[in-house]
């Protein structure tokens, strides 16, 4: 007799509940693909978000679609895993019971928590609406709002420090997103947008890169990090470094940088300073009395499960796991991918009473950025590589990462034509973000202030935002 079948009508299946459909959450239900199991994949989305390439939504590269796949989709042949759209509130560790929002409850008999991580504030919540993050699609299309706004308004604006506040970019947070996101912005304004407007001199547009550390990309060997800061001072970029953010808000921002404040007036500020456990991991510490570390993540075995809870796995960014040498292990998809493979296989291991697996090890395959067209840094199994080389083994790494083969097809295309023409297929204003203004009434107050305020103003009056030739909110 087949032993599988003989296992499955001795023993029920084992129920296999995954929290989070993101990189450590899919690799995991991936690889629980077997009959032995009954897995239940539960996300508040019901896609799975490529996050590494959500700055070239925020810049108008690529449109969400492109990087973004339904988990339904990508699990459909897998007849043992079902999706659940939902939002998980609470766990109870002792009864084995994971419930949602809406009331459901789900049992497990294994519990994969993969929640990720979200933008941290360092304690000043009250920044987000002046300082978008990027962790999500919906801030993704927020900050593209906000930098195609501001050149539309400085485009309109007559005086010189309103039209120079709004040319001003500062982008809070030197690692591989504030990298990146920097020259992208550079791009923009000296590349992309160069003849499509007659009122600005885009010249005139300052990226400010500001960060703590004492230099940009901390994770990187130095050398890479000095060369990512000349490519970015080649696009304009101004890199500010040891600075702390004291404040921000819709005028722009303060910081301390040598004992000595700051300010910089900028109507654009893009905040990746840091991040922060999700708010499932605060929860699921308390009712499991796990140790965390300062940034609220669980402090996991070298089984990536929970002590003391030896069927409760977190993996990826929740998960606050050492290497061999007793490093932190970084916050990266690779880490993700790997411990959601290690934590299907181990439970797949105990299904079938075979010896557990050995500690997990990450296996680092390297890290990369991209700074602008052509220009990269990489360090690849301890090889640094830079420019046009790095950027080719940073594109092919990102296309294989993609879930889809669709995607794979449409981002190519995409970056094919943006390196040729340096267009930007996706630069559209949508929705409205809390740096908006009543243009109709600031130009009213600059005509009336010129003496023009008896001439009409032939712009729909009362909207949030009302650029040449575009419709009110009613059409």
């Amino acid at each position: 007799m087949n032993s599988s079948l003989h296992h499955r009508r001795i023993h029920p299946r084992r129920k296999v509940v995954i929290i989070g459909g993101g990189f450590g959450g899919l690799s995991a239900a991936l690889h629980l693909k077997s009959a032995l199991v009954d897995v239940t994949m539960v996300d508040r989305r019901n896609y799975h978000l490529f996050q590494p390439l959500l700055y070239q939504v925020a810049t108008g590269s690529l449109s969400p679609g492109e990087i973004a796949a339904p988990l339904r989709s990508v699990l459909n042949k897998q007849k043992n895993t079902r999706v659940w759209l939902g939002t998980v509130v609470n766990v109870d560790p002792e009864s084995k019971l994971v419930f949602l929002e809406d009331g459901a409850t789900v049992p497990y008999d294994s519990l994969i928590v993969a929640t990720g991580s979200q933008t941290s504030y360092f304690g000043h919540d009250e920044w987000r609406p002046w300082a978008a993050g990027l962790k999500t699609i919906e801030e993704a299309t927020t900050i593209r709002h906000k930098i195609l706004y501001a050149f539309e308004v400085a485009e309109r604006a007559t005086d010189p420090l309103q039209r120079r506040a709004w040319l001003t970019f500062v982008i809070v947070g030197a690692g591989p997103t504030g990298v990146e996101l920097a020259g992208a912005i550079g791009e923009i304004a000296r590349q992309t947008l160069k003849a499509d407007f007659r009122s600005i001199n885009l010249q005139e547009t300052r990226i400010i890169l500001l960060n703590g550390a004492p230099r940009v990309l901390m994770s990187f060997p130095e050398d890479l990090a000095e060369k990512a800061t000349g490519s970015l001072g080649r696009l304009g970029v101004e890199v500010k470094c040891c600075a702390m953010v004291q404040h921000v808000d819709k005028d722009g921002l303060t910081f301390e940088s040598d004992g000595r404040t700051d300010s910089i007036a900028a109507r654009t500020v893009i905040w990746a300073g840091g991040v922060t456990a999700s708010p499932l991991g605060r929860i699921l510490a308390t009712r499991t009395k796990a140790d965390v570390d300062k940034a609220g993540r669980i402090k996991v075995k070298a089984d990536m499960t929970i002590p003391n809870y030896p069927d409760i796995y977190v993996i990826g960014d929740l998960a606050s796991a050492t290497d061999a040498s007793g490093r932190a292990l970084p916050g990266l998809a690779q880490v993700a991918m790997q411990g959601g493979r290690y934590a299907a296989e181990s439970i797949l291991r105990r299904v079938k009473g075979l010896p557990a697996l050995p500690p997990f090890r990450y296996f680092d395959k390297g890290t990369l950025a991209v700074v602008g067209r052509a220009a990269a840094v990489a360090d690849v199994f301890g090889a640094h590589i830079s420019g046009l080389l790095a950027w080719l083994v940073w594109a092919l790494i990102h296309l294989m990462y993609l879930i889809t083969f669709q995607s794979r097809i449409l981002v190519f295309v995409q970056w094919a034509v943006q390196d040729l023409t340096f267009s930007r297929g996706a630069r559209l204003i949508t929705g409205i973000a809390p740096t908006d203004f009543n243009f109709d009434q600031e130009v009213s107050d600059l005509r009336r202030a010129a003496g023009l305020e008896k001439e009409p103003v032939t712009a729909h009056s009362g909207t949030q935002r009302s650029l040449p030739n575009e419709p009110g909110p009613n059409g």
